[in-house]
């Protein structure tokens, strides 16, 4: 998911404050008519007809079902209604974080080398590095990658950026981003002559693969305990996954794919781990393939503790989930939505994984923002908890991670539109980003 747009991608792009007017004026009358647009709009996805964008507010519409009828008659379980929070989570509040605003951030990570530094992905194709320091912080451009990519149709542009485990000795890191009709994963290093910024002229494409509509991009990359390179990718986009791309294993799309970016084989600029699920297989299914069946998943990331991962995987009509995925996983689209059938009234629910949490769209609009398990110090009430929004009505939830998740909890006193990222800082701090430029952090009063 990231930024939605209805202009199909072939609008020129706005400046920067037409587009923060939009949104500021959208998300008002999402709250003044308590409505949102067509199920098909998230944060990061362009639309055709009927595409669910990925980071940008819906326009008000109807809800269309994949038979075109209301959507109430498809078979499954009904999700369980989050619990609300407790009067002792109000003391939770968002902060802004560094008094700066950036140009429609989607990410914000750090590069684990002990500087305290965090790094803002904005979705037209900058890298900008943030020093928090004393006061008022300082941002610098760290990589410019305007040039090469295309961010038109909303759900494009520049979605994920990964920091190599070893960043701190060999300088390198990851990004992930569209051009027109593809998706491209490429290695940079940072610069040597200056060890704040990029060198744009070392890159090396790893991965591209092609894009058929301008919607469901996926984008998300981190690397594992395993120190393995983990890439989301979504369905391809349109609606319903016309192209069946989900249940597909010899395709790149609706995955979450693994590779070893320090290996090199069969002629690859990466090597395939060994144990992947596919590895060696006689059957055509892509051996880089770690888990599939995922519509558009709009953000993971794995427990620092546990090393269990958490995909948000945004839903077509009924159903908003969150999974933890596992080696091998089939998680149903486009079978399955969540615990619902979607191709027809029947299936088998058994045959797929059921979402940990799945939640149904509020005034007709939803689109879930991934987070992260919490294990922080300064919150320390929410230590083991797993934070995640929805970007449209801005709900914010928490999970039980360590408890089993059995029950969201729903956090009235958070409720932030456009949220269209989390992040940690190197104390394992929370921050949001949001579509209006600005970043929050996570904070708590003092008791």
């Amino acid at each position: 998911m990231i930024l939605h747009r209805r202009d199909g991608g072939g609008r020129a792009r706005r400046p920067a404050l037409v587009r923060l007017f939009v949104l500021t004026l959208a998300i008002a009358v999402i709250a003044a008519l308590a409505a949102c647009s067509s199920r098909d709009r998230e944060p990061g996805a362009a639309n055709e007809a009927g595409a669910k964008p990925a980071v940008t507010p819906p326009a008000a519409g109807e809800r269309a079902t994949p038979d075109g009828g209301s959507g109430d008659e498809t078979g499954g379980k009904e999700p369980s209604a989050p619990s609300r929070a407790s009067r002792d989570d109000a003391a939770l509040y968002w902060e802004d974080a560094f008094g700066l605003t950036f140009d429609t951030p989607v990410g914000i990570r750090h590069a684990g080398d002990g500087s305290g530094r965090l790094y803002v992905v904005e979705q037209p194709g900058r890298i900008q590095a943030v020093d928090p320091g004393q006061g008022r912080a300082d941002k610098r451009l760290f990589l410019d990658l305007t040039d090469v990519v295309y961010d038109r149709g909303w759900e494009q542009g520049l979605l994920g950026l990964a920091f190599h485990p070893d960043y701190a000795d060999n300088g390198k890191f990851y990004v992930n981003y569209t051009t027109r009709s593809t998706t491209v994963i490429a290695e940079y290093r940072r610069s040597e002559s200056d060890p704040l910024k990029a060198d744009p002229s070392s890159a090396c494409v790893l991965l591209e693969f092609g894009q058929p509509y301008q919607n469901h991009n996926g984008g998300e990359l981190a690397f594992g305990p395993d120190g393995y390179l983990y890439i989301a990718t979504g369905d391809g986009g349109s609606a319903g996954d016309p192209q069946g791309n989900g249940q597909d294993t010899g395709s790149w799309l609706g995955k979450i794919l693994r590779i070893d970016v320090d290996g090199r084989s069969g002629g690859k600029p990466y090597a395939v781990p060994p144990d992947n699920p596919f590895y060696g297989n006689a059957e055509g299914a892509l051996e880089e393939i770690y888990a599939y069946g995922l519509r558009n998943p709009w953000r993971f990331s794995f427990d620092p503790v546990t090393g269990d991962l958490w995909a948000a995987d945004v839903g077509q009509n009924r159903r908003e989930e969150i999974d933890r995925i596992e080696k091998g996983g089939n998680y149903g689209w486009n079978v399955m939505e969540g615990t619902e059938c979607y191709r027809s009234r029947s299936c088998d629910p058994d045959a797929y994984i059921a979402p940990v949490f799945e939640y149904e769209p509020q005034s007709e609009g939803a689109s879930v923002t991934g987070g992260y398990v919490y294990r922080g110090r300064a919150i320390p009430g929410l230590v083991g908890h797993y934070v995640f929004a929805d970007f449209i009505d801005g709900r914010v939830w928490t999970l039980d991670a360590d408890g089993g998740a059995r029950d969201a909890v729903e956090h009235e006193n958070l409720r932030m539109p456009g949220i269209t990222s989390f992040g940690l800082d190197e104390a394992g701090e929370l921050y949001a980003c949001l579509y209006d430029g600005r970043i929050l952090r996570l904070a708590a009063k003092p008791k």
